[in-house]
Parts: structure tokens; sequence; C-alpha cells
């Protein structure tokens, strides 16, 4: 199991307890995932926990279940959608948006008006859209959306919450990204993955450590040679 998919994983673990949250956290698994139009709804996921996790999401958040479900026992990558008319214009609605004559995707800031909801609506995105490198390799943590200006609005909502991300794009997809073993920690802990924070800092600490050995056995190692060449002059 990859770094990233253990830290979907501990994600997954916290219960939707309220439903402000479920709808916040559904909301941005919908502006993350893979399809989010007037006609359908679909999620691909690689991550069995959160495919678990989606049913019971969503019946939080809207009283629903999905029209399409991955086979029991299925592996590999897994698909859920939604295709119903009555549904899709209920996920919308609960979103302030008219399925009818909704063009681009925007998000409604009055969804995720408490803190609570914030973290909740950035760890649906991480958890459809996000990835994350084993820091023992190097630190990346990004969030990929194919509406831009849903990117620019999420910029905005992390900005708040206390971080300062980066922006680009790639394969036609805005991306928002960190690459500083702090700040991807600190994001873990905010939409509750502590475990996952305190793995990247306990790297950040090892890599730090064995980088401080190397320096040092260079320096002793530059100063005997000195030492060497200084006895031998004489």
């Amino acid at each position: 199991m990859s770094f990233s998919s253990r830290a979907k994983a501990e994600l997954c673990q916290a219960r939707p307890d309220r439903k402000c949250c479920a709808v916040a956290e559904s909301y941005g698994v919908l502006l993350y995932c893979n399809t989010f139009s007037a006609n359908e709804i679909r999620v691909i996921t690689a991550s069995p926990e959160f495919a678990s996790r989606l049913p019971k999401l969503f019946r939080k958040a809207f009283g629903m279940s999905f029209d399409r479900l991955p086979p029991e026992g299925a592996e590999g990558k897994r698909t859920l959608s939604i295709t119903d008319a009555d549904k899709l214009s209920a996920i919308f609605d609960a979103f302030g948006a008219d399925r009818g004559a909704t063009l681009s995707h925007h998000i409604n800031f009055g969804v995720i008006e408490e803190d609570c909801c914030r973290a909740s609506f950035i760890r649906g995105a991480f958890l459809a859209g996000g990835s994350v490198t084993d820091p023992e390799k190097r630190y990346h943590l990004e969030l990929a959306t194919s509406h831009r200006s849903v990117s620019r609005e999420a910029y905005s909502i992390l900005l708040d919450m206390g971080f300062s991300p980066k922006e680009t794009e790639r394969a036609g997809n805005s991306l928002l990204y960190f690459k500083q073993a702090d700040a991807i920690a600190d994001f873990f802990t905010t939409i509750g993955a502590s475990g996952t924070a305190m793995d990247i800092m306990t790297a950040k600490v090892e890599k730090e450590m064995r980088n401080t050995v190397t320096r040092q056995i260079n320096c002793d190692s530059h100063n005997a040679d000195k030492t060497v060449a200084a006895a031998q002059e004489q």
C-alpha cells in the first residue's frame, strides 16, 4: 500500500457524525471527483476504504444511495455513480445550484461556513482528487480538479485556514500543492489524519539526522586529510 493510500485509509476512519460536515465532505468529493455534471456523478477510486465510505457519506448527507456500486470483493479501481435525474437535482439543490443551468462549478461558501465544515470539505477534496508522496522520498501533496474556478476558490479556503499552497496546471487539471513537510503535516492534522502527520514529521527528523551525521563525517574526514597533509609536509 502506498503512503497516499495509507493516508486516505486513515482519513476514512473518521465518522461523519454531523450532517453539515457530511454535506461539506460530499461537496469536496463531488468538486474533485472524476465527473460531476447535470447528467452524472461518477467517482473512481483505488482506495477500498474510500469506496466503502462514500455510500455511508451520501446517505448521511443526502439520504440517498448510489445507482452503481463496485461489485463485492472488487479490486483495483472502483466506480460509484449516480445517474437518476431526481437524485442529481436534489444534490445540486443541496449546494444552491440549478442542475439545468449550471455551466461551471463554483464553491458555495455558505455550505462551509463552520471550521469543521471547511476541514470536512478539504478532506473530501483530498480523498477524491488528492495525493501525497512518501516523505521518505520527497515532500509533495497536491489537490487536482478539472474545475479551474473551484481550484481558485479552494485556494482562498486554504488561505483562510492558515495554509499557503502553490498553484499550477497539468494535463487540463488545476492543482494546489505543498512541498514543505511542516505544511503537509499540518494539513493532515487539520483534516483528521494525525497519524499520517506524525509519519511525515518523523521522516523529516530522520532525514535531518542523517544529513547532520553525513555533514559531520565529511567534516571530520576533511580535517583528517588536512592533518595528514600537514604531517607529511613536516
